[in-house]
């Protein structure tokens, strides 16, 4: 598996409840331009719409070596999924406080996908315990290091 960008954002301001697999429909230089690792997921988001799932506000960079015929970086993207899929998460962001966010996008053999997650969002002193929590796990670890050493 070969990540091309991550959300380090998303897993700081939400709790991830669920994880997916889908596919993303691309055009040939935004394939190219991500084997380049030039994408953003920072400020993006997943729609469900007439039982058809969006990427939103996704930037994947224009291909360097491209032409006049390069795509537009933030152009809607579709996301494949089965539709059985599509129908269990349109229930559950139906819910309050829930929302898909994309959580990195990769390849996986040659195909490019994106990897999205099932969120509610952190309150401020949420994520300030898990700061907490971090730091803590961080000084046991180095007091187990050197008290081994």
């Amino acid at each position: 598996m070969n990540i091309v960008c991550q959300n380090r954002k998303a897993y700081h301001d939400y709790n991830i409840e669920e994880t997916l697999e889908a596919g993303i429909v691309l055009l040939g230089t935004e394939v190219k331009s991500l084997r380049e690792g030039k994408a953003n997921l920072k400020d993006s988001y997943v729609i469900v719409k007439d039982s058809e799932v969006f990427l939103l506000n996704c930037h994947i960079s224009p291909y360097s070596h491209g032409n006049i015929m390069n795509h537009e970086p933030l152009r809607t993207r579709k996301l494949l999924l089965h539709l059985k899929e599509i129908e269990r998460l349109r229930g559950k962001i139906a819910q309050k406080g829930y929302t898909l966010i994309p959580l990195k996008i990769y390849f996986k053999g040659s195909f490019a996908k994106v990897e999205i997650g099932l969120v509610k969002g952190k309150k401020l002193f949420e994520k300030r315990e898990t700061i907490k929590e971090r730091e803590a796990r961080r000084e046991i670890a180095r007091a187990m290091k050197s008290r081994n050493a």
